[in-house]
């Protein structure tokens, strides 16, 4: 039995981010499948939100529960190398960390990066981001890691590039989506429930993420306008869902010159149980991100049976394919007519909604967990 320590720092402050639904999801399911091998779950910090339900109790699981302000231990990791995380666990194996935060340990360690955004495109980040991407020098760490994993080709492909890590050292293995996502019936409850408490009473298009200049939803406003000159489009809405990120004040200026503004509604962050019925209740998603290293919610929403248009930058092309419409983010025009399209062609929608449910099959976290076992193997 091999003794395997996770860093699971990350899950401390409570966020529900991409990088904290891959840690909760894939640690779930090792804790849930694996006989072979026991997790030592390094969940250090000063304060920290609650460990998922179980994990403590898990049969092949323990639980590093100490106490050092992560600030400190972060200065001493990058400076003294000190502590080292095997002493805190009275030795180990292996080290995995779902993503570079900096640790102090000789063990093997394998690092999963999820994308390299920070580097490729810096102006998507404010001077405190890139100075905590400094002291974390994911570059070094990534260099000095046992193995790589990165969540798509594309990110692959930027740490060959950007970062000059050999390729046989990088495992490309993609992320899955949670089972909460999945068709609702109209009569659902639940989905009811959501209606009322987001005032859902008339046709809208979706976009759930996070309000930032990243995410290019200034140019989704720019469109819905456009698709709200149409008289058959008067009745629709366009929902934002999502918590506010860096220099969010120019997607909510772009609202406000809106000739369509009074049919554009932020509803803010929104909790895990509403995710899947906003999903469900949507027409369409839209989702025109500049970047993504994998982009969990258009994957989200064709689980829940929703037609998906989106971005084709990055690693979009790659995890979608043919299963959405895929459009120039930088091309208003274009994605107007895309939205147009699949509210006027029904064969267009029917296809799509098709499509995404046979994509979505290729991302689950049963087949993710196997293939990160097989590589600490």
């Amino acid at each position: 039995m091999s003794k395997i320590i996770i860093d699971i720092r990350l899950l401390g402050k409570g966020r529900a981010s991409g990088i904290e639904e891959y840690t909760k999801s894939l640690v779930g399911e090792f804790l849930r499948e694996d006989g072979g091998n026991s997790f030592w779950l390094f969940y250090n910090g000063a304060r920290k939100a609650p460990l998922p339900r179980g994990w403590a109790e898990a049969r092949n699981a323990r639980v590093i529960d100490s106490n050092i302000p992560n600030k400190v231990l972060d200065v001493s990791a990058r400076f003294l190398g000190f502590p080292r995380v095997e002493a805190l666990a009275g030795g180990g194996d292996a080290v995995f960390s779902p993503h570079f935060n900096i640790l102090a340990t000789r063990l093997p360690r394998v690092i999963t990066f999820h994308d390299l955004s920070f580097v490729s495109h810096p102006d998507f980040f404010a001077w405190r981001h890139h100075l905590w991407h400094w002291f974390q020098n994911s570059r070094g760490q990534a260099r000095r890691a046992e193995r790589i994993i990165a969540i798509s080709e594309y990110t692959k492909s930027d740490l060959v590039n950007l970062y000059g890590v050999k390729p046989e050292r990088i495992s490309v293995i993609y992320s899955g989506v949670n089972s909460m996502f999945r068709k609702i019936p109209a009569d659902d409850s639940g989905l009811s429930a959501c209606r009322e408490k987001f005032t859902l009473r008339r046709p809208y298009i979706l976009y759930l993420g996070t309000v930032e200049p990243r995410k290019n939803i200034a140019s989704l406003i720019k469109a819905f306008t456009l698709l709200k000159s149409q008289a058959e489009y008067r009745n629709f809405e366009l929902i934002i869902a999502g918590p506010r990120g860096w220099l969010f004040g120019g997607v909510f200026a772009e609202a406000g010159r809106s000739r369509a503004r009074d049919d554009i509604r932020f509803l803010g962050p929104v909790a895990s149980d509403d995710r899947a019925y906003l999903y469900n209740a949507a027409s369409l998603f839209v989702y025109p991100s500049f970047f993504e290293g994998f982009g969990f919610q258009p994957l989200e929403a064709q689980a829940c049976g929703v037609p998906v248009i989106a971005s084709n930058r990055t690693s979009l092309p790659e995890i979608l394919g043919n299963s959405a419409r895929l459009i120039d983010p930088w091309n208003v025009e274009e994605l107007y007519e895309a939205m147009k399209s699949v509210f006027t062609g029904s064969s267009l929608r029917d296809f799509l909604i098709g499509a995404g449910y046979e994509n979505v099959k290729r991302f689950t976290w049963e087949r993710a967990a196997r293939e990160t076992l097989s590589l600490f193997r």
